[in-house]
């Protein structure tokens, strides 16, 4: 029988035993921390996994009170809450913009901006469990370099990754917020850190995140549309080109900001006729990533002069 089954029978069998609780929420943190998403990744429905997703988030935090130092929990909750708050809030508030409701918008990015600095601070607390108060010495300044250095084993970057990725998103969304928009050194940092440790992690997760960033920078700033471009052709061949996400990527960051207009359109209608039924492990990011292509493709007379 699967361990995820055998938890919750177990969780209910041994809390009612005395002076066995401890053991019984530990091992139901152990179950769900390491039960991965892969139901939920394979699912085509992407309303049906929004509304799933909270509650299996407030059940994982109802979990960390009993077990505050739990790394597992503490890095599912970061993985969750950056997931959801880019998809299923972010995203449409997006959306939400190009399609002039801006106080929706606005909305949806202040939900999103407190979503993923949730996310961020239960990866630092995940990251402090692995090296002890490193999680105050990740801020600008000289000693960032030397702390992130301390990461040294690839088991290190899923909560880099995570971490990361939620603080560079809840910057994203509050771009107004010059306090937080001072912290981006430091996501990158952790980022760059990951990509040394192990650059196939996530099947091109890295380069996807380099590849959002780098048109945004310029050369001198280690960025460009030469190095995105790179990280593009990368994440592809690491994920098999099983992803779609990396395309619209692209297109909406390279392309655009080239006026490449011809480009970005065959692109984004490649990613449309893509079959998501294919590969059942990236089927909902790939259902997303076509939404988003839809969308960038509807508004692409906003997009180019």
């Amino acid at each position: 029988m699967n361990r995820s089954l055998i938890a919750p029978i177990a969780l209910a069998l041994l809390a009612s035993t005395a002076g066995c609780k401890t053991v019984a929420v530990g091992f139901m943190a152990d179950a769900i921390a390491s039960g991965g998403g892969g139901a939920m990744a394979q699912d085509d429905d992407p309303e049906l996994v929004r509304d799933a997703v909270p509650f299996a988030l407030k059940t994982m935090e109802g979990l960390l009170e009993q077990e505050p130092d739990h790394e597992g929990l503490l890095l599912a909750l970061s993985s969750g809450f950056t997931q959801y708050a880019f998809a299923f809030v972010a995203s449409p508030a997006d959306a939400a913009d190009m399609k002039g409701d801006l106080a929706g918008a606005k909305a949806g990015r202040e939900r999103a901006r407190r979503l993923l600095l949730r996310a961020r601070d239960y990866g630092l607390r995940g990251l402090d469990v692995r090296e002890e108060k490193v999680s105050s010495r990740l801020k600008p300044g000289a000693g960032l370099p030397g702390a992130v250095r301390s990461f040294e084993k690839k088991k290190d970057v899923p909560l880099l990754y995570w971490t990361a990725a939620a603080w560079s998103l809840a910057i994203s969304s509050a771009k107004g917020d010059m306090s937080l928009v001072a912290d981006l050194p430091v996501p990158i940092a952790m980022m760059e850190r990951a990509l040394v440790l192990d650059e196939a992690w996530g099947e091109g997760a890295l380069h996807e995140y380099f590849l959002v960033l780098d048109p945004g920078r310029t050369a001198a700033e280690g960025g460009g549309p030469e190095k995105a471009k790179q990280h593009y052709e990368r994440a592809l061949a690491l994920s098999k080109n099983k992803k779609l996400g990396p395309h619209v990527s692209y297109a909406e960051g390279v392309l655009v900001k080239a006026q490449d207009r011809d480009g970005f359109t065959r692109l984004l209608e490649e990613v449309l006729r893509a079959d998501v039924s294919a590969d059942r492990a990236h089927r909902l990011e790939n259902v997303l990533a076509q939404r988003r292509a839809r969308l960038l493709l509807d508004h692409a007379d906003d997009l180019f002069l």
